[in-house]
């Protein structure tokens, strides 16, 4: 199976939507007792569709296509080829032009339009078919690869009929949709289907948060909006997962919740200004759950904070684990990006982070996000570090930073913490990645500087009955924690 933008699909067939909605309506009234209520489903969609049609567009693009790579040696020869029998070298051809289609939809009578960034990109010239057959030509306002969104303009002597933007995070699964396009260069096409998921990742972004429609979407329809049974765009249609590369009834659509705010920035500024946070952070596995005291896997664990950046200034320290951003709960380490770039620049919102055991609240101010930086039990065990400086629970040895060792491993003067001098070929510490030269500056978010400093915070965590530390380890100028499961000594 394949993950395809719609533009790059093949023609194919559409099949089996309607009997999947078929059988879904059936299951409904099996489980009903055989009556279904007049709300399930509307009895037409004509009078929405009648409605929408004319705020729906036909895009098509043509882009001069220049000879590959190598055309020009290849001309060369092929003239040298000629003049060396005395004949005339044929003239080479012209660049050819390639076309390509898709959708898009009217956001303002003055004449903007949204589509896919994918629809347009290296184009020479783009040209917006309307309702009634006339055709304009576009200039491109601004576009986002990192959500596959681009804004159009036009120009018309009469106001043109404009969408409005619905609430994404209002739908829920099980609702109806409808999908207006052009599919396979059709023309204006309306389908229909249910919200059959939210918050997709597909991998397409840093940004992902589709929404799922089984609501047949083709090539052609990239750009095209996911209307509400109210008129509102909640959706702009993007992608299909497919096996064959025609619909399946998997189909996503880029939230409005995530569309609006970046057309609308595109439109004022003619670039995408997203909030920024500074930090580097990364997921709270099992094992660093474990090791963190955190009840559950949930929140983004912080790797490294950006100097006097806004996390930075607003107390953010390396090791916390932000769980909650601006009110909202982090379910995962994915979403806080997401999070943060929604959010308006300048703007101060409360984070709740998991420290050492406790949850605090800290004020940040956001900034503006460069795309170049790419946000007790008692004790009775002591601690005990071989004479080689092996620390047997951890699989590691282990040595406090000297000339030799800097040296060895090419450390900075700055460095510091406990350097990895050798790591069990069989254990935690070796399944994770760890290796000589790495150096552990923090175990369980202390500060260590000598292998005795490991051992005691080994024997902390062990005392209180914990099987899993959490390492700070900083490797070639970047810092990850790694959890690692203790070894019987």
């Amino acid at each position: 199976m394949s993950m395809q933008l719609e533009e790059s699909w093949p023609k194919s067939a559409i099949f089996g939507a309607a009997a999947l909605k078929g059988l879904a309506l059936a299951c409904l009234l099996a489980f009903s007792g055989g009556q279904a209520s007049a709300a399930t489903a509307p009895e037409s969609f004509a009078d929405l569709a009648e409605k929408l049609i004319p705020t729906v567009v036909n895009i098509s693009t043509t882009q001069v296509v220049e000879r590959g790579d190598g055309g020009e040696d290849f001309e060369e020869l092929f003239r040298e080829f000629f003049e060396r029998r005395g004949q005339q070298a044929p003239q080479p051809r012209t660049p050819r032009r390639a076309s390509s289609l898709g959708s898009g939809f009217i956001i303002d009578p003055s004449g903007y339009i949204v589509t896919n960034n994918h629809v347009i990109a290296e184009a020479d010239e783009i040209s917006v078919r309307l309702w009634n057959e006339e055709i304009l030509t576009a200039k491109v306002i601004g576009t986002d690869d990192k959500t596959d969104l681009a804004l159009l303009k036009v120009e018309s002597e009469e106001p043109l009929p404009a969408t409005t933007w619905g609430a994404s995070g209002d739908v829920r699964v099980g609702d109806w949709v409808v999908a207006i396009g052009n599919p396979f260069g059709l023309g204006g096409t309306v389908t229909t289907g249910v919200l059959s998921a939210r918050q997709r990742d597909i991998n397409a972004g840093p940004y992902d948060d589709f929404l799922q429609t089984d609501a047949s979407i083709n090539r052609g329809n990239s750009g095209g909006p996911m209307f509400n049974l109210d008129g509102e765009v909640i959706g702009i249609n993007t992608a299909i997962f497919s096996p064959s590369g025609g619909s399946i009834g998997i189909g996503f659509a880029i939230p409005s919740a995530l569309a609006r705010p970046v057309i609308e920035s595109l439109r004022q500024f003619g670039e995408v200004r997203r909030g920024w946070l500074g930090v580097r952070i990364q997921t709270v596995t099992e094992e660093l759950a474990e090791g963190l005291r955190l009840p559950d896997e949930s929140g983004a664990l912080v790797a490294s904070v950006t100097e006097d950046g806004p996390a930075d200034e607003g107390g953010v320290k390396q090791g916390d684990v932000i769980l909650e951003f601006d009110g909202r709960k982090v379910p995962d380490m994915r979403r806080l990006p997401r999070m943060v770039a929604e959010t308006e620049i300048g703007k101060t919102v409360e984070v709740v982070v998991w420290r050492k055991g406790e949850r605090e609240t800290l004020n940040i101010t956001l900034g503006q996000l460069d795309d170049t930086v790419l946000a007790a039990a008692p004790a009775t065990i002591q601690p005990e570090v071989s004479p080689d400086g092996s620390v047997s629970e951890l699989g590691l040895s282990l040595s406090s930073i000297t000339p030799q060792l800097r040296e060895e491993y090419g450390l900075e003067d700055s460095a510091e913490g406990v350097v990895i001098t050798e790591v069990e070929e069989v254990g935690s510490a070796s399944e994770k990645g760890l290796r000589p030269g790495d150096l552990i500056v923090e175990v369980d978010q202390e500060e260590v500087s000598s292998p005795e400093e490991v051992a005691a915070q080994i024997a902390e965590a062990k005392n209180a009955g914990y099987r899993v530390v959490t390492l700070l380890v900083f490797r070639e100028g970047d810092f990850q924690w790694v959890a690692v499961r203790l070894q019987d000594g």
